[in-house]
């Protein structure tokens, strides 16, 4: 062979006057980085996250309790401890942790700071609190008056002071956990409310005053500790953490007092880390797994350029070589391009988060190396990797035989991939069916996997599955015209080449199905429950920001014309999961005041187990599935962490049904006080005497807050629920989005390779008409294959995971299932369409 037909001259060669053949790989390969890139840049900075200290910016070192709730497991080598973060913040002993911290050489003065909300008149923003020792390290400084001294004694902030209209030696009231309570404006301060860090008007107490009104007497957010003139930070946390070993406390210094402040940085690199790092593992799965296909297609279409360079003697490494050649040159510039948008998904992506609350104001995207890297090794990888594999059979065919063997295709799947195949599929089934015997979050654990292992199966097997396909639909073509017929018979002569077309549409419609359809299930069962568990006819709720104070609820209770009613105090708990391992599991929780026989009167938590008349101190109500996975019954005692971290082991009274639409597990109210970051209530069920006027009672009620009945009431989701919801949408539009393109890239590719087959038709006399209902007679087939595949990999899926949560089936809205099939048909005939007219044009 010449110089100039050296393989890396054939590469540069093909990529230079064939760049059509190659723009397929080249867009999957961008939109795979893209993806990968995007997720990489938000999971840098979960691991990164920090902002600076605002509120304790001028406190050296900070002494917080720890934040972690730990389960302890085995014993000796075997010992494990794994901590997961407590739901709410947890508090020190502010009395015992000031008084070992000024004993430390290089103390000056050890401050106890506690922050809290109070409400002021009904409509207006709540008002931030905080122990007048915090002026100690924050810009607080007195305008006029004196600093409380006593607990009826306050001082407001200019804000406040004009919000309310009260002047210094004025009274003022305000709503607390207790109840309205009146108090001395004793002076008005100037400066910033929150020592640097602005949390609307502010009102400063005595500290133990402030601590008794937080809800927690006796303990405090944080330590401030001052230093002495001259003393080194780092050498007094030192001994400061020496002096409180084994208490359980952690010192924080430099950059990490913003942890300290409860800024939500935490729960951030929660958020960021888990979409970057599970989201972006599913997504750079999805893309490779696409971009490898469209890379296979690519190569296989040009095996009988292939066969030409066997017949005229290239070797099956130079083969392999110029395979290798054209993918370095695609893939570096295909990733670096795709690294481009995937900054911008990303930006838009961490300003959503932000815009949700799950990212705080101060903390900014990271973009950095590392991502582009990661992307770049991915394509380049996954076209070095596809194309070889691709191209193993066309380079090691005997050359006498290669022009032959290129003349047609021929249907011969790999043993090693009928095998892969079948191991795909059996296990995916197996994971289903195990899917289904577990229930409830064990079998939502398996869902991915499941969903994952059928479409490797389809990919694996797809030339089984195109053929199988073609069959069944060629039944009913082969009836129709001749046009039908013979989009029958092409479909079953070229199963590969169906293969290829229907695999990426088979993973939009599996993955979006599954990803939609769950959140829609959840959506249905939550409403189902909601409506057949409140038995209130009123629901009342407080303010945003603060809640109901506890005696709220008696004063429903003394309104005329109601029968019952009970305040609830809704937040979350850790629960020890015994299932699969020991771990501890978030599960939102509810304190209800006056016991479980007042709770029955306006809820019904469908007891499936026990009863609620036990419902005491000590004890607690749950959910099935909590009860499943902590392997407890009626009678057994369940370890639970409280949401400050707390462990207690109350007994079960009572196992329910209707935790996914009200709460997974039930408290006494008493049980939850002085462990909860805000002591009100969350709102107030209330139900009214058989004959009450209904309007005079939600008047009379109006006066506690704001009334809806249960017609118009639904319990809004928490953070981490309506994350959860909007995240799954987003995989959707992300992952669908992506195979959407993924499917018409291939389409156009499948279409644009028949370039002698549709000249071939036109030369026997097809008119341009039959050649285009050809055409989609086979995107049809296309479609309704991959819709059959899609939904079918989805209800797999699905059925198990929904019977589990929710003891129901998937709630498919049929509206939203006939866009979806109406988008993938819309898609296949389009993508089929406008390439195959663009061919029929050419002379």
């Amino acid at each position: 062979m010449s110089t100039g037909l050296l393989p890396n001259g054939l590469a540069r060669a093909a990529v230079r006057f064939k760049p059509a053949s190659f723009a397929g790989t080249f867009v999957a390969l961008a939109m795979a980085a893209m993806i990968i890139s995007a997720c990489g840049f938000l999971a840098e900075t979960g691991v990164r996250a920090s902002v600076p200290p605002q509120r304790y910016a001028a406190a050296p070192v900070v002494v917080t309790a720890d934040q972690n709730a730990h389960l302890i497991t085995g014993s000796g080598e075997d010992r494990s401890d794994e901590g997961d973060t407590v739901p709410e913040r947890a508090r020190l002993d502010a009395a015992g942790a000031a008084r070992k911290a000024r004993t430390v050489p290089g103390v000056r003065r050890a401050v106890p700071d506690v922050t809290f909300t109070l409400g002021s008149r009904h409509g207006a923003a709540p008002l931030t609190g905080h122990g007048w020792g915090s002026s100690a390290f924050t810009a607080t400084r007195l305008r006029h008056g004196t600093p409380p001294r006593t607990d009826r004694d306050l001082v407001l902030d200019t804000a406040a002071a004009k919000a309310l209209g009260a002047r210094t030696g004025a009274e003022v009231t305000l709503t607390t956990p207790e109840g309205a309570r009146t108090f001395h404006v004793s002076g008005t301060t100037r400066g910033p409310s929150g020592g640097g860090h602005p949390q609307g008007p502010g009102a400063w107490f005595t500290d133990a005053r402030a601590q008794a009104l937080a809800g927690h007497p006796g303990k405090a957010d944080a330590l401030a500790v001052l230093t002495r003139h001259g003393a080194d930070p780092a050498t007094v946390a030192d001994r400061l953490r020496t002096a409180l070993k084994g208490t359980g406390l952690r010192v924080h210094t430099g950059q990490a007092r913003s942890a300290a402040e409860d800024t939500g940085v935490d729960y951030a690199k929660e958020a960021l880390t888990g979409l970057g790092f599970s989201f972006g593992g599913i997504a750079a799965m999805t893309a490779v797994f696409t971009a490898s296909g469209t890379v296979a297609l690519s190569v296989s279409q040009r095996r009988r350029e292939f066969a030409l360079l066997r017949a005229i003697g290239a070797t099956p490494r130079q083969i392999r070589r110029t395979v290798a050649t054209e993918a370095m040159f695609v893939a570096p510039l295909a990733g670096a391009l795709g690294c481009l948008p995937g900054m911008g998904l990303a930006s838009w992506w961490f300003g959503e988060l932000r815009a949700r609350g799950a990212v705080p104001d101060g903390l900014h995207l990271e973009i950095t190396a590392t991502p582009v890297w990661t992307a770049l090794g991915t394509v380049l990888g996954t076209a070095l990797l596809a194309g070889y594999l691709a191209a193993r059979r066309p380079s090691k065919i005997k050359p006498g035989l290669a022009l032959s063997e290129a003349a047609r295709e021929r249907f011969r799947p790999g043993v090693i991939r009928t095998l892969l195949g079948l191991g795909a599929l059996t296990g995916g089934i197996a994971m289903a069916r195990l899917a289904a015997t577990e229930g409830g979050e064990d079998a939502a654990n398996l869902a991915l996997g499941v969903v994952m292992l059928l479409m490797t199966a389809v990919a694996l097997l797809g030339q089984y599955v195109a053929k199988a396909c073609a069959w069944l639909l060629g039944l009913v073509m082969r009836a129709g015209t001749a046009a039908s017929e013979l989009a029958a018979a092409n479909s079953w002569a070229h199963a590969g080449r169906l293969a290829s077309a229907i695999t990426p549409v088979v993973l939009a419609m599996a993955f979006c199905s599954t990803l939609i359809f769950l959140q829609t299930s959840e959506d249905h069962a939550t409403a189902v429950q909601q409506r057949a568990g409140i038995r209130a006819d009123h629901i009342v709720t407080g303010p945003a920001g603060t809640g109901l104070p506890r005696t709220a609820a008696a004063r429903a209770a003394r309104t005329p014309g109601v029968q019952a009613a009970t305040g609830l105090l809704r937040t979350e708990v850790l629960v020890e999961v015994r299932s699969d391992g020991t771990y501890l599991q978030a599960a939102a929780a509810q304190g209800v005041s006056g016991g479980g026989r007042a709770l029955g009167d306006v809820q019904n938590l469908g007891i499936r187990e026990g009863s609620l008349d036990g419902l005491r101190r000590g004890t607690v109500a749950v959910d099935r599935l909590v009860a499943k996975g902590a392997r407890v019954a009626p009678g057994d005692r369940l370890p639970l962490w409280l949401p400050d971290g707390t462990k207690v082991r109350p007994k079960v009274a009572a196992v329910y049904t209707r935790g996914t639409g009200l709460s997974a597990v039930t408290l006494p109210r008493a049980a939850l006080t002085g462990h909860v970051t805000s002591a009100y209530d969350s709102e107030i069920l209330v139900r009214q005497e058989r004959d009450a006027d209904t309007g005079a009672v939600a008047r009379a009620l109006s006066g506690l807050g704001d009334v809806s009945d249960k017609a118009s009431y639904t319990r809004a989701a928490d953070r981490d629920r309506a994350l959860n919801a909007w995240g799954n949408r987003t995989m959707a539009l992300v992952l669908g989005g992506f195979a959407a393109v993924a499917a018409v890239n291939t389409l156009v590719m499948t279409v644009l390779e028949r370039r002698r087959e549709v000249t071939t038709l036109r030369l026997i006399g097809s008119t341009r008409r039959q050649v285009l209902e050809m055409m989609r007679w086979e995107a049809a087939l296309v479609a309704l294959s991959a819709l059959a595949l899609g939904t079918a990999i989805a209800l797999a899926t699905l059925i198990p995971m929904t019977q589990g949560l929710f003891e129901a089936p998937p709630h498919i809205p049929p509206l939203l299932y006939g866009a979806f099939a109406a988008t993938i048909a819309t898609l296949t005939l389009t993508a089929t369409a406008l390439p195959a007219r663009a061919l029929l044009h050419r002379p």
